[in-house]
């Protein structure tokens, strides 16, 4: 795998690392890399607990939007592979964690709240769900993610409001359970990851998957309108200005 490290660490908690820089943009070569490890975390009876990160200052800028305009057959194809990857990781039988070390921008933070637990560093980095903002929409996958973990004050502010927010705000708006200070970050979540991962399994996969049910079966119920309706909204490119800046930042 090229765009997703994989790393195993101790009890049994397996650490997949998007790995695209400069922002971790999600395309299809990552979509794919992510499903198939998530298949192989599933699959593997070693692995009791999934953390999720992104390399260097970025958990993932969201989707690349050059690689969306150099491909007219874009929507269907990257639409199937979208939503295969977040119902594999949203459904995973086995405790997930996100853990957000920098940047999370619209696809992004997609799925830091695709996770069960989420923890961030108290960092200076933004997040946001800005796709309205800038003329875009979300696959229906994305939302039912974000209505499923978020109260929908929130969502509403999130994802009509459109705004970049600083990285303090993340346990106000429900993307993160805590903030944590740098030199403890990566050590509590890892220690967080194997508490999960030491209770059963059987009791723990029943009740997520009763937990998100309704959701992935609103999603696989997903109709050719909508993807009419996605594909009718792929954000312009001033949007790269917006991923640039906040690069620089």
């Amino acid at each position: 795998m090229t765009t997703v490290r994989v790393e195993d660490r101790e009890g049994g908690i397996r650490l997949l690392t998007l790995d695209r820089p400069p922002a971790n943009a999600i395309e299809e070569a990552l979509l794919s890399d992510l499903s198939a490890a998530l298949d192989d975390a599933r699959s593997d009876d070693a692995v009791r607990a999934l953390v999720l990160t992104g390399s260097g200052r970025f958990f993932s800028g969201g989707l690349d939007l050059n690689a969306a305009r150099r491909d007219d057959q874009f929507p269907a194809r990257r639409l199937d592979l979208y939503r295969g990857a977040h119902v594999r990781l949203l459904s995973l039988p086995k405790p997930t964690i996100a853990m957000m070390n920098g940047h999370a921008i619209a696809g992004g933070l997609v799925l830091v709240v695709a996770c069960d637990y989420r923890l961030g560093v108290d960092g200076d980095y933004r997040i946001g769900l800005n796709e309205v903002a800038i003329g875009a929409s979300y696959p229906k996958v994305a939302f039912e993610i974000v209505r499923l973990r978020l109260t929908h004050a929130r969502a509403s502010e999130l994802l009509l409001g459109a705004a970049l927010y600083p990285a303090s705000e993340a346990v106000r708006l429900g993307v993160v359970d805590e903030l944590l200070s740098p030199g403890v970050f990566e050590e509590t979540v890892m220690r967080r990851a194997a508490r999960l991962g030491a209770f059963p399994r059987e009791a723990y996969a029943h009740t997520k998957a009763a937990l998100v049910a309704d959701a992935v079966a609103r999603v696989e119920a997903e109709t050719a309108d909508w993807l009419g309706t996605f594909a009718a909204t792929r954000a312009p490119r001033h949007l790269e200005m917006q991923v640039a800046g906040t690069e620089a930042r």
